[in-house]
């Protein structure tokens, strides 16, 4: 039996050190994230009911096939004015100039009547402004 355990812990002593000895370096470490700009709003209906879902869709423009969208800045401003920042990541891998497009989205569901200023970043002091309405 004694000997049953020992084999046993040698066996598994021996896959940890395999497993842990592994140089996998196929991955890429994100080096930065910064502001990316927002080219275009996409918003299917002005008008809502309050509680429902809507997703706002946002385009920005991203260099390199190591760039990609990251997330938002999200900022009430007050109940009812919202400005969003989009940002990107940058990783260190083998980068190659390729402008692409790419969508990402906000799902907004207002939780009271209003008109809703939606203020999207399209860089320096620039703003892309949508409105909603909720009834």
């Amino acid at each position: 039996m004694k000997n049953f355990i020992n084999i046993g812990v040698s066996v598994v002593m021996l896959g940890l050190i395999l497993t842990s000895c592994n140089d996998d370096n196929d991955y890429q470490t994100v080096e930065a994230v910064e502001k990316v700009k927002i080219d275009s709003v996409k918003i299917i209906n002005d008008t809502m009911d309050v509680f429902t879902v809507q997703s706002i869709k946002t385009y920005s423009v991203y260099q390199s096939n190591c760039e990609g969208f990251y997330g938002y800045d999200y900022i009430h401003d007050d109940n009812v004015t919202r400005s969003v920042t989009a940002y990107k990541y940058r990783t260190d891998g083998a980068c190659q100039p390729s402008t692409k497009t790419f969508a990402s989205q906000i799902n907004f569901s207002p939780q009271q009547i209003g008109t809703y200023t939606f203020k999207f970043w399209n860089g320096g002091n620039t703003w892309i402004t949508k409105t909603i309405v909720v009834e």
